[in-house]
């Protein structure tokens, strides 16, 4: 087996082609879109790339790439943590562990020759996509979430990675006889009425405004919350622009005191991956029809966001905000997952129970001194 950096062209399409061939077999797998991926690693479409230093390695075996792992620096994060944490991600490998162990030791070592105190992963050059599925490894992941076999867990504990955080999925489903209970339906009743809070609809027509209105309210909500670090504004415009053509208006909702003044946020994504299924990674020559007609008319969701500012928490609004988002969105068959709760965000948590939502997933994030 031989490792090695990537520099290549070559190289480069072996990293990004891997996944496709280990799951090619795998029905619960959904092959993201080529392009997509590409943007990821590309400096001109991913702002993100501004502030990391970088290197992705390549396995191979008799000439056959077996394995493949990103390596990575987050300087803005750092500044924000302040602890030398470096980061793992986008590993695939066979069912061999000796060749997870390499994978893991190169980027390890390169990240140690950095300065790097601790390894953390897995961790992507995308917001919110973090962890490796350790329960509910079906049904397939629902869109900008991780999958991978159940024996990717015992090659990371087995090189010495251990557990840092949890991150927890649930879902409602409306063919399932899902409702929101009684009792949230009063208690949210009584809680808008108590402070003047009416929720409304993303306004379309004032895109870049609503979308730095989301940041704000994001910065003030999340700031203290486990793996939070600040995003440029080059990064919020290109998210915004990647997700404006799927987003559906009734899944982006405000909700707001009774003077009018944000307090809080929910966002529910249409989950794409849904479609592309069967398209293996590629919009031609029909999948960008499939897309095309698909989106407007899915009913299955990804509940991407939910924040609510520090003097409105506590106070039942994040469950005014999901029983709006849910009637929002509303038919006999929608289905939402709700998912990347922290494990001891016991506030959040309590209000997901008491909506009624049956538990789904679980996601580890894993560290280690190095």
């Amino acid at each position: 087996m031989n490792i090695q950096p990537v520099g290549t062209k070559r190289d480069y399409n072996l990293f990004l082609e891997l996944p496709y061939r280990l799951y090619k077999s795998d029905p619960v797998w959904v092959p993201p879109l080529r392009d997509e991926q590409k943007a990821q690693f590309d400096a001109k479409r991913n702002p993100l790339l501004d502030h990391c230093e970088w290197q992705l390695f390549v396995l191979e075996e008799n000439g056959v790439p077996i394995g493949r792992i990103a390596a990575f620096i987050d300087t803005l994060a750092l500044d924000f943590w302040k602890q030398p944490i470096g980061l793992f991600g986008y590993f695939e490998c066979i069912p061999d562990a000796a060749a997870a162990h390499l994978l893991l030791g190169a980027a390890r070592d390169w990240l140690k020759g950095r300065g790097m105190q601790d390894m953390r992963g897995p961790w992507t050059f995308v917001s919110q996509e973090w962890g490796m599925v350790v329960e509910g490894f079906e049904p397939s992941p629902v869109v900008m979430a991780p999958y991978n076999p159940p024996f990717y867990n015992d090659f990371l504990c087995s090189f010495g990675l251990q557990k840092v955080k949890d991150l927890l999925c649930w879902y409602v489903s409306a063919a399932e006889g899902y409702d929101v209970p009684a009792r949230i339906l009063e208690l949210t009743d009584t809680v808008a009425k108590r402070y003047g809070i009416h929720v409304r609809q993303i306004n379309m027509h004032r895109y870049e405004q609503e979308v730095k209105q989301v940041v704000e309210l994001a910065n003030a909500s999340i700031i203290d919350n486990w793996g939070y670090s600040p995003v440029t504004e080059a990064e919020v415009q290109a998210t915004a622009r990647d997700l404006r053509p799927v987003i559906q208006p009734r899944g982006v909702l405000f909700a707001e005191d009774q003077h009018g003044r944000a307090i809080g946020f929910a966002i529910a994504i249409p989950d794409v991956n849904y479609l592309l299924k069967g398209l293996n990674g590629s919009l031609f020559p029909f999948g960008w029809l499939k897309l095309l007609r698909g989106i407007p008319r899915l009913q299955r969701f990804r509940m991407f966001a939910l924040g609510v500012t520090p003097e409105y928490q506590g106070k039942a609004v994040d469950s005014l905000l999901y029983r709006a988002l849910y009637e929002s969105l509303y038919t006999g068959e929608t289905w939402m997952e709700i998912n990347y709760v922290l494990e001891d965000n016991y506030p959040m948590i309590n209000a997901i129970k008491k909506l009624g939502a049956t538990p789904l997933r679980r996601y580890r994030v894993y560290e280690m001194e190095i």
